[in-house]
Order: structure tokens, then C-alpha cells, then sequence
């Protein structure tokens, strides 16, 4: 081989390399998944600024093995969420619904099942339906809205609110309040870690399948998440993530 092809033959060879290591590079680049700091568990916990545990961890991180990525997290406050997923500065955020994240987002198909339930203390009567709660204060989350019960009670709904669902469920224990809106799995959570309520069964104010939002600027698409996510509940990742902070109501 003359000097002339053995210079052309470097070059080619080196063009390939770096062809090479910027595929692997792409392949290799984590899924940004982020996360609200006001988040408490059993959605997210956190310690020395990083997301340590909860379903928020766990659902980022069977999404991005799916993927063939590792899981990175960027933790904003709420009001920040949806300008940094608008930008690219992250590729999804997870157990969310439309309404909730005004933006241009693309939106996977639903599949983490959540309940929002009414959970009322045994020192009252049981209601059987909202309506029966009208004219009693219910415990709620400042900032958060109910249509579900504003259209069931009109006037007749009492907030009272707090910072917390589980702030809201000790003033339940302790006889501070005698009904609480808050999603199952916070009671779910609540009761698995041993704290005590004597309460009736709850009441079902709604259901959904929450969804993630892909970012139009990020590194994955609608595509490559909804075929992910249909994985998880196939092979019972989501299922085995709810289970993990669930406990039977006794």
C-alpha cells in the first residue's frame, strides 16, 4: 500500500471510530426524567438534593431500562416542570395527565392506575356517596382542585386545607378532622409504615391511568416510550411497583 492510500485508509478508519463511539455515545445517553421537589412519599423522597426513593424512582428507572438507559433525575419545583420538559432539558415526566401540564407534549398511553378516595373516620357516620359529606369540612391540599366533589356538594363543599395528604391523614388520627380527599396509594403508603387510623372503607371519588409527557425537544420518542411502557405492564413492573408500597386495610 503506497503512503497516498495508507494516509486515505487512516482517515476513513478514524472517520469510522468516531462514527462508532458517537452511536455508542447516543445509545448510552440517560432518559432525564424529571421530578416535583414538592413531592412526598410515597411518590418521592429525597436526601442531600437527590430523589433516594418512591414510585416516581422507580417507575423513571423501569422506564429507562426498557429504553436500554440508565435513569437520570432533575428535581425542579412544580412551576418549573413544564418549561424545562418544553426546552429538552429533560426527556419525560411520569404520573401526570393533560390537564395538569399545559404545554406542547406528546402523551403516552395510560397505565399507572391511581384512585382518589374520600376516608372518613369511624367516630362519624359512614357516607355512601359524596353528597352525604355536604356541609362537613373535608380535608384537601391547598392549591389543588376537586371537580368531583364541587359538583357533587355545589356550596355544600368545606375545604379545609393543608400542605399534605399526609399531613391531612394525622389531623384524621387525631381527631382534628373526620374526612380527607387523598389519593389510595398515600393511604396505602400510610398505613404501611404503621401509622394507625380507624376508618371505614374508603370512598371512591375517581379513577385514572396516570401518563407520562415527552418532551418535544428531548432524546426519546412517543413511540419509544409507549412500546416501554407496554413492557412494564406485560412483564408486571407496574404492578410490582404499586405493591410495593401497598397495604390491606384492616
Amino acid at each position: 500500500m503506497d503512503r497516498e492510500a495508507y494516509t486515505d485508509w487512516l482517515k476513513r478508519a478514524g472517520g469510522a471510530l468516531v462514527c462508532a463511539a458517537a452511536a455508542l455515545n447516543a445509545v448510552a445517553a440517560p432518559l432525564v426524567v424529571l421530578v416535583d421537589t414538592g413531592t412526598e412519599m410515597p411518590m418521592a423522597a429525597f436526601r442531600d438534593g437527590q430523589i433516594v426513593e418512591g414510585i416516581h424512582k422507580d417507575v423513571g428507572e423501569a422506564l429507562a431500562s426498557k429504553l436500554g438507559r440508565e435513569a437520570s433525575f432533575l428535581l425542579l419545583p412544580r412551576k418549573r416542570i413544564a418549561m424545562a420538559l418544553e426546552s429538552g432539558q429533560a426527556d419525560v415526566v411520569c404520573l401526570y395527565l393533560p390537564p395538569w401540564l399545559p404545554g406542547q407534549f406528546q402523551w403516552s398511553r395510560g397505565f399507572f392506575p391511581v384512585s382518589e378516595v374520600v376516608v372518613t373516620d369511624t367516630s362519624v357516620p359512614q357516607p355512601n356517596k359524596l353528597s352525604d359529606l355536604n356541609g362537613q369540612p373535608v380535608a384537601t391540599v391547598l392549591g389543588y382542585y376537586y371537580p368531583e366533589l364541587e359538583k357533587a356538594m355545589g356550596k355544600g363543599f368545606v375545604r379545609d386545607d393543608g400542605h399534605s395528604s399526609s399531613g391531612n391523614l394525622r389531623k384524621l388520627a387525631a381527631g382534628r378532622l373526620h374526612h380527607a380527599i387523598t389519593q389510595k396509594n398515600t393511604l396505602d403508603y400510610y398505613l404501611k409504615v404503621g401509622e394507625k387510623l380507624s376508618i371505614y372503607p374508603p370512598l371512591v371519588v375517581k379513577t385514572y391511568k396516570a401518563q407520562c409527557a415527552v418532551s418535544p425537544q428531548g432524546r426519546v420518542r412517543l413511540v419509544e416510550v409507549n412500546k416501554a411502557i407496554d413492557q412494564m405492564i406485560k412483564d408486571g413492573s407496574v404492578s410490582k411497583i404499586l405493591s410495593n408500597y401497598q397495604s390491606r386495610l384492616k
